[in-house]
């Protein structure tokens, strides 16, 4: 019960759309979604495939919650090995469309080969199709997910697409679900238009069962009352998002500033959660029109925001004059602090442009970031960037950026590359704010230890949504660590990682962990599903998976030497601050944290590990 116990296998290359029943033993080792879509994922593809070539496979995959009456249960992942890092790729996204898939009775689609022209799939309930795509290449997003519902006359239809710059081979482009809502990270999409697929539509009208419906019921009442009585998920998401952070973390001296030279932003109240609900605007609104919920969802994070008419970024262009996704904490930063802009409506819009043409923002702006900085040294000239001066603080510089690389510009082309290969191409390695190639996120791992750790680890890449320790050592959950010491903090990394791994494998948004320990998520995944889901259960899944995970990137090339951290982190102390004077002490954690993982010094599981976990 609660998995569809039937996965869609779409090969491109031959057009064909087969059904086969799901791996149940599996499943019962992986959970679903990120877990088990890995499983699959490293059976069927060799380690060292190019990312980009059609023997790369890409999976759309659902937990076992998704679309049931959880709270948050919205969720699906993109698993496939991606071309900003050439590590495994899991990416996230909440929405409609994850909920929408598993009505139609699927826990996962599998697609492989390449289409030799473009092609869209088109999912209602049993019935799945392959269509052409040619009127929709070169579009964006928005204009396929409009297009589709018309020519089909379905607007019911949940749709998940890329814009140009996945078609183009952006590295770091998205799929984009309900216009705004992202599986946004490592270059998902840029594998989706590798495939020539730029499209699937579903319409799911079948429902879930779980295992015993009135355990179920209770354990998920019992769990919405938790989020209920819980200051950050019942009040603070629900006002200001994730945005609630962006004061807080720059008090702490841990915000990345001008691609991550300081750690705190002069400009970070202009562009809060706080800023988006003053009305600062020409027309007297403020910049938030609303905020929004995914499917089932009872946290309701999401922002809605209309860019100021009279702002220099839209006042010719009236098509961006419409309500649509607003910034969040980690795109605010990324467009905003790390480029030194603190100007809300370019911020707006420059996210806007991210969820139109299906680009990450996080990667975005870091990349635009280590450009300026570039620039700032005379190694990026006007001749590469096509004139646009590309200075810290200057909105018109960042619009610019995010502009090119929608529209594929000679220089769009080179901020497509990513910061790392970006500052490679110029001379500057160590410009790049990244680890495996992803852009670290919004928090500076000198101000903030435990993030050092987990940057430094993740199996995708720097990500913060890999091991949030920020809950320990800002907001004091589970309990409160001291964010500037390394003592604990392996141990720490591991426990988040583990528990990540869980939860991004039931279906359920790891926001709910701010409220929610693994005692309220056990119950509701036990209650669904057949089998034993205790939490001890749970969270040997958990490190299941991390340890799948590491070896699928180890067998790929990568070595304990990729489990490091910018050499401005390692070496240039915060300049201000409560972490004045401290870099990151990843020398003292890392060999604990390999340690406590029960890896080799050099970081690769041992054949213990991996046999009590049960990896072949």
């Amino acid at each position: 019960m609660a998995w569809a116990r039937k996965i869609l296998r779409v090969n491109l290359t031959e057009g064909t759309c087969k059904s086969e029943p799901l791996n149940m033993e599996w499943a019962m080792q992986y959970l679903g979604q990120r877990g088990l879509a890995t499983k699959y994922f490293v059976e069927e593809v060799d380690p060292k495939v190019d990312p980009l070539s059609p023997e790369n496979k890409l999976i759309m995959t659902t937990g076992p919650l998704t679309g049931t009456n959880a709270s948050t249960a919205a969720r699906y992942s993109v698993v496939t090995k991606g071309p900003l890092t050439n590590c495994i790729a899991c990416s996230n996204s909440g929405g409609y469309f994850g909920a929408e898939l598993k009505n139609a009775g699927w826990d996962m689609i599998i697609f492989e080969g390449r289409a030799d022209k473009p092609v869209y799939l088109v999912i209602n309930d049993d019935e799945a199709e392959l269509h052409d795509a040619s009127e929709l290449w070169g579009k964006s997003v928005w204009h396929a997910d409009d297009w589709i519902k018309e020519k089909h006359q379905e607007p019911m239809f949940q749709i998940a697409a890329i814009g140009v710059p996945g078609e183009a081979g952006v590295l770091f482009s998205a799929v984009v679900n309900n216009k705004h809502r992202a599986a946004g990270r490592s270059g998902v999409g840029t594998v989706m238009g590798s495939k020539n697929l730029k499209a699937v539509a579903v319409r799911g009208t079948r429902g879930i069962k779980v295992h015993d419906q009135e355990a179920f019921d209770k354990a998920v009442a019992g769990a919405k009352a938790v989020i209920a009585g819980n200051a950050v998920t019942h009040e603070a998401l629900p006002a200001y998002g994730t945005q609630v952070l962006m004061n807080i973390i720059n008090e702490l001296g841990a915000l990345p500033t001008r691609n991550a030279r300081d750690v705190q932003f002069e400009g970070a109240n202009d562009i809060s959660g706080e800023a988006m609900h003053e009305p600062r605007r020409s027309d007297g609104k403020p910049n938030l029109a609303r905020n929004a919920g995914c499917f089932g969802c009872t946290i309701a994070c999401g922002r809605i925001s209309q860019i100021d008419p009279a702002h220099f970024s839209v006042k010719d262009k009236p098509q961006y004059h419409h309500a649509s996704g607003g910034v969040e904490y980690e795109n605010a930063w990324a467009l905003g602090a790390d480029t030194g802009v603190n100007d809300l409506e370019a911020l707006t819009y420059c996210n806007y442009r991210c969820n139109e043409h299906a680009i990450d923002p996080i990667t975005t702006g870091a990349t635009i970031a280590s450009a300026m900085e570039l620039y700032k040294i005379g190694a990026l000239t006007d001749a590469e960037t096509g004139g646009v001066k590309m200075e810290f603080g200057s909105a018109e510089a960042l619009v610019a950026a995010v502009d090119a690389i929608c529209e594929g510009t000679d220089f769009g082309k080179l901020l497509g590359l990513g910061s790392k290969r970006l500052c490679e191409k110029f001379g500057h390695p160590d410009l790049s704010m990244s680890v495996k190639g992803q852009e670290f996120p919004a928090y500076d791992p000198r101000g903030i230890q435990g993030m050092g750790l987990t940057y430094a680890t993740s199996n995708r890449g720097a990500c913060h949504l890999r091991s949030y320790t920020v809950a320990s050592e800002v907001l004091g959950i589970p309990e409160k660590t001291d964010p500037l010491v390394t003592d604990g903090k392996a141990g720490l990394v591991k426990i988040f990682q583990d528990l990540t791994a869980f939860v991004d494998s039931s279906g359920l948004c790891i926001f709910t962990t701010f409220a929610w320990s693994a005692e309220d998520i056990a119950p509701q995944i036990d209650a669904a599903c057949e089998g034993d889901w205790s939490v001890e259960n749970l969270m040997t899944v958990g490190e299941r998976i991390w340890n799948l995970e590491r070896k699928f990137n180890m067998d790929a090339g990568m070595t304990a030497e990729d489990d490091t951290l910018p050499k401005r982190i390692l070496k240039e102390a915060a300049k201000t601050g409560p972490a004045k004077g401290l870099v990151n002490g990843l020398d003292k954690m890392l060999p604990e944290y390999y340690e406590l993982r029960g890896w080799t010094p050099d970081g690769k599981p041992t054949e213990e590990t991996l046999s009590r976990l049960g990896i072949s």
